[in-house]
């Protein structure tokens, strides 16, 4: 196994551990008030940061590997199929979050009485978390086709990734909670959330590559997903929590400085 399979695996691991501290979190559930006013704040960090990396690498590198290999007689398809991956990824999140998935908010579903009974449905708490099944496993394709293309590359689509999953982790567990199930339901599925990107980064590492699903296809699908977790996701996500307040908007950008910090802090160590 070379040092790039080694890479993948553990950003793969990682991300999926992220999710389950993320549920974890709730527990003592007095600490769940705590957490929740500085994960918004978080939540804007890494949409800043995803929003980068996706607009300022993915896209660029997409559509440089489409110019690599399209043709004299067909100079269009460099931006056209890498353009229409991306909006195929956009339009299949949005299919199953908004269509499979209903929409939730990062913690809102913890608002009751602690008197009250369930809040949502056990049936609308796991139809949510299979909705975003389709997101998380293509977060793991993302780490893989980037670390696919360099190390550099694959670091910073990890750290656009990683900073959303604790927070993903906490709504799953939220929203379990929510509809009166306790920590053995949150831990199974949180896991299972993580387990999913981790299965997107082994199924297109060591098996899509094989099968003729090669990078060129997978970063734009996935630079599409990612789009829209960061621009449809997070950043209302964000503002339906942040009350107005200018430390929100100030998160994002330092999210987009945290890119540019690390990207130039790689290329000083590649030097």
């Amino acid at each position: 196994m070379d040092s790039t399979s080694i890479q993948v695996l553990i950003f793969g691991i990682l991300a999926a551990t992220a999710n389950v501290l993320g549920g974890l979190s709730l527990f003592p559930s007095r600490l769940h008030s705590t957490h929740k006013r500085y994960l918004k704040y978080l939540l804007a960090l890494g949409a800043g940061f995803m929003l980068a990396v996706t607009l300022l690498e993915m896209l660029p590198k997409s559509i440089q590997l489409w110019q690599q290999e399209s043709t004299a007689d067909h100079p269009e398809s460099s931006y056209f199929v890498p353009m229409m991956l991306v909006m195929g990824g956009y339009l299949l999140t949005q299919f199953f979050e908004h269509t499979i998935a209903p929409h939730f908010h990062l913690g809102e579903e913890m608002h009751c009485d602690e008197h009250d009974h369930e809040m949502i449905s056990g049936s609308a708490a796991y139809t949510a978390v299979a909705g975003l099944l389709i997101h998380t496993f293509f977060d793991g394709v993302s780490i893989a086709a980037a670390a696919s293309v360099n190390s550099e590359f694959g670091l910073l689509v990890f750290i656009a990734i990683f900073l959303h999953k604790f927070p993903e982790g906490f709504t799953i567990g939220s929203m379990i909670l929510a509809a009166g199930k306790g920590r053995r339901e949150v831990i199974i599925s949180t896991s299972l959330i993580g387990m999913t990107t981790l299965a997107g980064v082994v199924l297109f590492y060591f098996v899509g590559a094989s099968m003729g699903f090669t990078v060129a296809y997978a970063l734009p699908l996935a630079a599409g997903v990612t789009l829209y977790v960061a621009a449809s996701d997070l950043i209302p996500e964000i503002n339906h929590h942040g009350d107005r307040s200018p430390l929100i908007s100030i998160s994002v950008f330092a999210g987009v400085a945290l890119f540019f910090a690390t990207q130039q802090l790689l290329h000083l160590v590649a030097e």
